[in-house]
């Protein structure tokens, strides 16, 4: 997979500054792309923290890469991986930007700890630009190109039907997207690999980047969030479950976050009569998990809009956010797309029905934006106008393979 968009990201950001952390969930290819993009430049050094010699080296001399040959006069590119495991990293990052900044290029990569720098320690502010790099979705796989200005045009438009993208979905919620299990010939590698992956990282990534000494009840709560998930998230009950406070799992919550565990989508309240307002929904970036068709379907949606979002925010293409709705009386609506902190676009994801919800419809009638029904059927393409407002029912793999 050239992951081509990735590298035209990588490289846009490069042309800004001098440095650029490429984040993600483990295993989500970012070394791959790493390398990848370092094929772009007429000379380039990886080096991996974990690395015996490569670690030697950079102890010895910080600036050791300054002896890189660069015949051309195009600055060389530096990746730097795991480099986040040396207990002085964000003073090491800051200490060769000062001095480098103008003759190289560096490239960061890692997952939660790039994340976590931002709560404390010193800062590298105004020193980098972030990216991430998602686990493969629908509209990467499908490679569409289509524009934000097309989206924004008409937001109920998508693509052509494509037999292939019904057949890319399927697998996406067989294997996920991560790269190893879903270029896999079978499901079984699958199931292997989701069980060392999370083993790995709450026993290896988390319990090396915090003071977390109780890893058996936190992966006790790991193991609870599939039956969660779609679900506005109580942090009371799940202490209950485990038999802890909920200051702590609270905190440890947050840390599945950084860590690409998890992630949660606030509710939007404004406007919204009884409207929600504390309780967040929880989503997984590993969704085959999900037991439930109906809620693993709506998570893959989940992930879909969230790396959409994440990623029109990176590009500097606007202020994005991902939402749900929900009130007092039950009536929810899966998601809402915000732009500039203002309603943009209704998401409603069903498993079959091709009916548009009530729910869809009443708070259509309220926010006055346009709203869209994702069902898991193929060939479903159906708009529906009542006076000035819009409902399409879309296929969902045909209108995520052209999102931006």
């Amino acid at each position: 997979m050239e992951r081509s968009l990735y590298r035209a990201l990588a490289d846009a950001l490069a042309r800004s500054k001098a440095m650029v952390f490429m984040s993600g969930p483990r295993q989500a290819g970012k070394t791959t792309l790493a390398k990848a993009v370092a094929k772009g430049y007429s000379a380039s050094l990886y080096v991996n923290w974990d690395i015996r010699e490569d670690r030697a080296r950079l102890l010895k001399n910080p600036s050791f890469f300054t002896a890189v040959d660069h015949p051309s006069a195009e600055a060389p590119l530096i990746v730097l991986d795991e480099i986040h495991k040396y207990r002085r990293w964000k003073n090491y990052l800051k200490g060769i930007y000062d001095a480098h900044a103008d003759r190289y290029r560096f490239l960061v990569l890692g997952s939660g700890r790039l994340n976590m720098f931002q709560r404390g320690g010193d800062s590298l502010a105004g020193r980098y630009f972030m990216f991430s790099v998602w686990p493969f979705t629908i509209a990467e796989l499908m490679n569409r190109r289509r524009s934000i200005e097309d989206l924004r045009r008409d937001p109920l438009d998508a693509p052509p039907p494509d037999d292939r993208g019904g057949r890319l979905w399927k697998q996406l919620g067989e294997r996920s997207g991560f790269p190893e299990p879903f270029l896999a010939d079978t499901p079984e590698v699958y199931r292997r690999w989701s069980s060392s992956y999370h083993q790995q990282l709450i026993r290896e990534d988390i319990r090396d980047a915090t003071d977390l000494k109780r890893l058996d009840d936190l992966e006790a709560l790991s193991l609870l969030l599939p039956s969660k998930a779609g679900s506005p998230l109580s942090i009371e009950s799940l202490a209950r479950d485990i038999e802890v406070s909920f200051k702590t799992v609270q905190a440890w919550m947050e840390t599945l976050e950084r860590f690409y565990l998890c992630f949660r989508l606030r509710p939007w309240f404004h406007k919204i009569a009884r409207g929600l307002k504390k309780q967040a929904k929880l989503y997984l970036y590993d969704y085959p998990q999900i037991e439930s068709p109906a809620v693993r379907f709506e998570n893959m949606v989940a992930v879909e809009l969230w790396r959409a979002v994440s990623h029109w925010n990176e590009w500097g293409w606007g202020v994005y956010d991902l939402c749900y709705i929900r009130n007092k009386d039950g009536q929810e609506v899966d998601f809402l797309i915000t732009e500039r902190r203002r309603p943009w676009l209704l998401i409603e994801a069903k498993e079959a029905d091709t009916e548009a919800a009530p729910a869809l419809r009443k708070f259509q009638e309220r926010l006055k934006i346009p709203a869209l029904q994702l069902v898991n059927r193929p060939g479903v393409s159906r708009r529906d106008r009542r006076g000035d407002m819009e409902i399409s029912v879309r296929t969902a793999s045909d209108w995520l393979s052209g999102l931006p």
